[in-house]
């Protein structure tokens, strides 16, 4: 294994554990969020160095995150976004963002028109990576936590009498 892989895994994984300490989670599930970060991230940069596309790369390590954030529900007691969430921010493309609202402000100033047609183009490229990243993203953590919910649907009883209801209909007779 490449060790630029390992150490951007490293460093990924520190990450997911930085947002984890901001956002207050138990303690019980650090470990198990650096672990997600660190393979979540490795997964994303191992297919782009094969030639995959950002994009795709992006949804198969959130996709993956998603996945052990659910296992990892149930051997720490804790919700799966708490582990989805720290373990998924590391993988935002804050690169994309900030160069198309650099773009954006460039484009105010601009005069030149053939200056500003490249200029619009880079930006328009920029905002739609960075868009498409997050969409795969959101998109990858969210479908393996809306296929693990199975369990918890059976369990809606649908034929429980609300007692709300019931006072509502008595006032509209």
């Amino acid at each position: 294994m490449d060790f630029a892989l390992v150490d951007k895994g490293i460093w990924l994984g520190l990450a997911g554990i930085g947002f984890a300490v901001l956002f207050n989670v138990p303690r019980r599930t650090l470990g198990a969020i650096y672990i997600m970060s660190a393979f979540g991230g490795m997964l994303k940069f191992y297919m782009m160095s094969l030639d995959f596309g950002l994009v795709f790369a992006a949804f198969c390590g959130s996709s993956l995150i998603g996945f052990l954030s659910v296992l990892a529900a149930h051997y720490r007691k804790a919700p799966p976004m708490t582990f989805a969430l720290p373990s998924l921010i590391p993988m935002i493309p804050g690169f994309f963002a900030y160069k198309a609202m650099v773009g954006v402000m460039k484009l105010t100033a601009e005069k030149d028109a053939e200056v500003y047609r490249k200029l619009f183009f880079e930006t328009v490229n920029n905002g739609l990576s960075a868009l498409f990243i997050i969409l795969a993203l959101s998109a990858g953590v969210a479908i393996p936590l809306l296929i693990s919910r199975k369990e918890t649907v059976k369990r809606i009883k649908t034929d429980v009498p609300n007692p709300q209801n019931e006072n509502l209909e008595e006032e509209n007779l």
